[in-house]
């Protein structure tokens, strides 16, 4: 019999008349014949109340009950669920990730799954025909029997690990959009809603600033071969669109050299001038940084005319830049710089498609429209499949709308 993941977000469970919504959609697989696990997230704006009555109670919480806290949210979700699909005469109950297990390391507020044992769920799916309702976002170090959670769209990761896990046919991440868009519609109103994109692109475009899935559930999609679909929970539950099937390079016919425009604005420039321009240098800049935990992206390095001093330019997290800076300003006896300078007045605009293997000339096609429309680029990074240029802010628009037609994405 098929078997089939369905993810829920906090949009999509906001109300309980919203979870009412959910069932129906889940009711339409169960009567399809599908053995369904359900995972959903707290409901919309819970995790952020959660957060601030954590902060409240103390300034130096432990994040051992940081994590009790908050995870609180999804359980409340999955037994609202279960109750309501109950209701509609389909046999369910709620379970909550230390019930399934699932064992993460101890990283509280950030913790990676470890394994997942799905033996325990599986019976009551496949044995006795019940809808398992999972909390998402959630688990427990095995060790020590903690509750753990996975960080900020942890449920996602939690449905992809899960469909690997019992060995699902498929994931169906249910969000309040359609789909994945060539871009941000809001931005490019010619935009479109991809019928398939390949797992390597997927993992890009959430990487550079699309915000329809987690990184770390893309990641495991990828690593286990999960076929991935975005759809929208507010779809008429009798008739819903297909979404977008995220899936194996092999799996998709036609190929375009570039499938989407990314942008992100949570970007900040740091350069440093006038660096002595020997071995060791770029270690005592970037250690630092890294022992931090911030993540350091793109990289350009200028030598002087001399050769005995160089400017480097990189970036960093605009939510890590004043803390960059002051890690910097201590180090600058160790590195021997003559000034930085930063602007967190950025944006870094991408295009992602595995056709670039294939094609030469890609990226300077690029380099020459944004040149035509005066926009100048500060700095450029590419891959095999992405190039990514970082400009001033108040040419984002202009940028995405640029590129997208550049490529053809505006035709349908």
């Amino acid at each position: 019999m098929p078997r089939l993941v369905m993810k829920f977000g906090g949009t999509s469970v906001a109300t309980v008349e919203r979870i009412r919504n959910v069932a129906r959609h889940v009711k339409r697989e169960v009567e399809a014949g599908i053995e369904v696990a359900v995972v959903v997230s707290a409901m919309a704006g819970k995790t952020n109340e959660l957060v601030a009555w954590c902060k409240e109670a103390s300034g130096l919480f432990d994040p051992r009950e940081y994590d009790v806290v908050v995870a609180s949210g999804e359980q409340v979700t999955s037994g609202l669920l279960a109750i309501v699909l109950q209701e509609m005469g389909l046999p369910a109950r709620s379970w909550q990730g230390w019930q399934i297990p699932i064992h993460t390391s101890d990283a509280h507020g950030a913790a990676r799954i470890a394994e997942i044992d799905g033996s325990a769920m599986l019976k009551a799916i496949a044995g006795r025909r019940e809808v398992a309702v999972v909390s998402g976002f959630q688990g427990v170090h095995k060790e020590s029997g903690r509750v753990t959670t996975l960080g900020r769209g942890g449920s996602d990761t939690s449905a992809v690990a899960l469909a690997a896990a019992i060995q699902a046919d498929r994931c169906d991440i249910y969000t309040d959009v359609d789909g994945v868009y060539t871009t941000d519609p809001r931005i490019v109103s010619k935009a479109r809603r991809l019928a398939r994109i390949a797992f390597e692109e997927m993992l890009e475009m959430a990487s550079l600033g699309a915000k329809v899935l987690q990184v770390r559930s893309v990641e495991l999609a990828m690593l286990h071969q999960v076929p991935t679909y975005v759809r929208s929970s507010f779809d008429d539950p009798a008739d819903p669109r297909q979404g977008t099937l995220i899936c194996g390079e092999e799996d998709i016919v036609e190929q375009q050299v570039v499938t989407g425009i990314a942008y992100s604005k949570d970007e900040a420039q740091i350069t440093l001038r006038e660096v002595a321009d020997k071995p060791g240098v770029a270690a005592a800049i970037f250690m630092p940084l890294a022992d931090a935990n911030i993540n350091v992206d793109m990289i350009i390095q200028v030598v002087s005319d001399d050769s005995t001093t160089t400017d480097i330019t990189f970036t960093v997290p605009a939510a890590e830049f004043e803390r960059a800076q002051r890690i910097l300003e201590d180090q600058r006896p160790a590195i021997g710089y003559a000034a930085l300078q930063g602007a967190t007045d950025v944006v870094k605009v991408s295009a992602i498609g595995v056709g670039m293997r294939s094609h030469a000339g890609v990226a300077a096609r690029a380099f020459r429209a944004l040149a035509e429309k005066g926009i100048n680029i500060r700095a450029i990074t590419t891959s095999e499949i992405k190039f990514s240029v970082l400009i001033d802010a108040a040419y984002t628009e202009l940028a995405v709308r640029t590129l997208h037609s550049l490529y053809g994405l505006d035709r349908a």
